[in-house]
């Protein structure tokens, strides 16, 4: 199953700084065989981006969006003015989102559930707390998590989606998961597929694993054996940085 590597670049980069990005990313694309790489700027990035990476195989992502088609939501982003702009993905439940701006498991539940109706590709972010995982509650939240965002949904329309393991505690702070624990987390996510849609959704699943993960970790997470990618953050920022990324995870999974 091909490697999905994402870049999540939250509140970074002005509009002539994702040109300048992704022209130079595109320069190193012919070393990104066999993994799909997208790029998820802020809004206002997103038509620079768009027309930068034209004619590319790099995907475009969005960080978030609203679960209504049009409205009186001022502020909010809507699935049909992210999909004029050529996005594809959109990343939905990110742990910053959850913590930081209240978005509950309806919320987000709904956000997946017209991504999916528009014909996006929600990545579903999943994970713990630093208190819940001393509680030895990881599992249980994950699970938690799926089922407030995935209830409801036929199990023919969760084709395109993708989860993101992401710790909340591993976010942003230099401290990765252990392989260990981002398999079982990965391999509990994996169970809740089987139990709730059946083998054959979990044999099309993709898993990303995210929180401080750059180049010269990343290599042992991709060849695990529930992994198939990761969000990735900080380490997306710089180009060369992002690029020499993708390029050891691509070589850890065909070495």
């Amino acid at each position: 199953m091909e490697l999905i590597i994402a870049a999540n670049w939250k509140m970074h980069k002005t509009v002539a700084e994702t040109g300048d990005f992704c022209r130079f990313i595109r320069q190193s694309e012919t070393l990104f065989t066999g993994v799909e790489v997208l790029i998820c700027p802020p809004f206002t990035a997103l038509a620079t981006a768009s027309a930068a990476l034209k004619g590319s195989s790099i995907k475009l992502g969005a960080q978030n969006m609203h679960w209504e088609r049009q409205g009186a939501f001022t502020g909010e982003i809507a699935a049909p003015m992210l999909l004029a702009l050529g996005v594809e993905y959109v990343i939905i439940g990110h742990s910053e989102r959850r913590h930081l701006m209240g978005e509950d498991d309806n919320q987000i539940r709904q956000k997946v559930k017209t991504a999916l109706e528009s014909g996006l590709k929600p990545i579903l972010c999943v994970g713990e707390t630093e208190k819940e995982r001393e509680q030895g509650l990881t599992e249980a939240v994950i699970e938690k998590q799926l089922a407030g965002a995935l209830e409801g949904l036929e199990s023919g329309k969760i084709s395109d989606l993708i989860v993101a393991y992401e710790p909340v505690w591993a976010i942003g702070t230099g401290k990765a998961a252990s392989t260990a624990d981002a398999e079982s987390a990965a391999a509990s996510i994996c169970r809740y597929f089987l139990s709730n849609f059946g083998e054959k959704k979990v044999v099309g699943l993709r898993i990303q694993y995210g929180g401080s993960v750059k180049a010269d970790n990343i290599g042992p997470y991709m060849v695990l054996p529930s992994v198939q990618g990761a969000l990735v953050g900080g380490a997306s920022l710089e180009a060369n940085t992002f690029s020499a990324l993708i390029q050891a995870a691509r070589k850890a999974v065909i070495s």
